[in-house]
């Protein structure tokens, strides 16, 4: 063990008694994976709704959206105006989920889970997806792999999580910013971490994220 990494043992209790739900989610995740890619793009969209505002409330306007149909024929003007007070910077993540539909369903047929499925890595998958869809950074591109069972290795790195991974001396401090650089060095650490104590990256995130909001959520 990495003299460096502090309250393991509480960390591993926490986690076992944590452990059936945080698999039953997991398993939820890849179940959503193999659906249509409709149901893709509504995850992709709560990613994007998700960016600083909270998960819960993220999730209920993605689902108004769809009830709505706006998710699919809205204009961005029309979303945004319907995100307004749902969610944080509503004008861009409306811009983001436009420009998302036109690029993932040209001409009305999609091809994400095919597209997503053909590279031989969850970080190449990433990489795809940032360069791809506007709006998407390292963290939210990991969000929705890891929601949709192809990004169970990757590090999802918000606020809530790197908090932790400083109680556990897995980082000394809170980034003043995460640039790309930075964002893959911890992950790096974190994926260590996970190795060493032997709890996987995707269910460490959730535990984590559970101690932080009080659920198992995504």
């Amino acid at each position: 063990m990495t003299p460096g990494y502090r309250n393991v043992g509480e960390l591993r209790t926490e986690y076992k008694a944590k452990r059936p739900a945080i698999e039953a989610r997991l398993e939820d995740f890849r179940r959503a994976g193999r659906l249509a890619d409709e149901r893709l793009f509504e995850e992709l969209c709560f990613c994007i709704v998700a960016i600083q505002s909270k998960a819960r409330a993220s999730d209920a306007a993605v689902a108004a959206l769809r009830e709505t149909e706006l998710l699919w024929s809205g204009e961005a003007a029309e979303i945004a105006a319907f995100l307004r007070h749902r969610t944080r910077f509503h004008n861009h993540k409306a811009a983001y989920i436009v420009r998302a539909r036109d690029r993932l369903f040209p001409e009305g047929r999609g091809e994400i889970a095919k597209t997503l499925d053909s590279f031989s890595s969850s970080k190449d998958a990433r990489n795809w997806l940032v360069r791809e869809i506007h709006g998407l950074g390292l963290k939210e591109a990991s969000h929705f792999l890891r929601n949709t069972g192809r990004g169970e290795d990757l590090a999802i790195l918000d606020r809530h999580i790197l908090r932790n991974l400083i109680r556990h001396g897995v980082v000394r401090r809170m980034p003043r910013t995460l640039t790309a650089r930075r964002y893959l060095d911890i992950e790096a650490r974190t994926e260590r971490f996970s190795n060493e104590i032997g709890i996987p990256m995707s269910a460490l995130d959730l535990l984590f994220w559970s101690r932080e909001t009080g659920e198992i959520f995504k």
